[in-house]
């Protein structure tokens, strides 16, 4: 299966909790970290949800 890799690039502080939620529920938390996951409907989703907080890295 394909895999993606996210990056976050905003902070959650001062954020709703849910936007919160999301975060941890991909893995991330932290500025600058990148995660790698499987390229599915649920994260494209999270994705999407959080378009000021997360990147999609190429390569």
């Amino acid at each position: 299966m394909a895999t993606i890799k996210i990056k976050q690039i905003g902070s959650p502080i001062r954020r709703p909790e849910a936007q919160k939620k999301i975060l941890i529920g991909l893995g991330l938390g932290k500025m600058h970290r990148v995660v790698e996951l499987q390229d599915t409907a649920e994260v494209r989703g999270a994705i999407a949800k959080l378009p000021h907080m997360v990147e999609v890295v190429e390569g």
